[in-house]
């Protein structure tokens, strides 16, 4: 999968939720997926909105049974699902939260090595200085992103690398995902 998809995805906060558990097993109906996700009716309508235009699921043409799901993962879905799946495993109900802003899991997708802000920013094209700041600060104050600064650089540059469980989802993802398109 390549980051392009990858930031496409994380874009909507439900999408990687609903994604893992379509992939754990849960049955891919309207209710049983709100439940499992803890969404909002709205959001998760425009998660799945977002899942289909995107390629990734589907509804089940034969739907119209009680017990047939109504939502299926497409093949591209499963690759995507089975990421999203290693992803929610890692990570403990206090960091769902942060796990659902745009941009936590491609900077740390980014931080599979210790990386300057600007070699981080030019693997993630669309993300803007700000986004990309406020992402690794808040990544910073959950203690996923350790920030050190080398001083023998003139001006001196952070480095930023992935520790704890920040270092553990960029472990899991980071051989999923191809910054370069072929």
């Amino acid at each position: 999968m390549y980051i392009a998809s990858f930031v496409n995805i994380a874009s909507r906060a439900w999408a990687l939720p609903i994604l893992s558990n379509l992939y754990a097993g849960v049955p891919g109906r309207q209710a049983p997926l709100l439940n499992a996700t803890g969404a909002s009716r709205t959001a998760f309508a425009q998660s799945m909105d977002h899942l289909i235009e995107i390629g990734l699921l589907e509804r089940n043409p034969g739907h119209g049974h009680p017990l047939r799901p109504e939502f299926r993962l497409t093949k591209l879905g499963v690759s995507a699902a089975k990421i999203a799946n290693k992803v929610q495993s890692v990570a403990g109900d206090e960091d769902q939260n942060l796990l659902r802003r745009s941009w936590t899991l491609p900077v740390l997708v980014s931080l599979h090595s210790p990386s300057h802000f600007n070699d981080i920013k030019r693997k993630l094209l669309t993300i803007t200085d700000r986004a990309l700041s406020q992402s690794l600060r808040s990544m910073e104050d959950r203690n996923w992103v350790q920030r050190s600064v080398n001083d023998t650089a003139r001006p001196p540059r952070s480095i930023y690398n992935a520790v704890n469980t920040g270092g553990l989802i960029s472990r899991i993802t980071a051989p999923e995902i191809s910054f370069v398109q072929q």
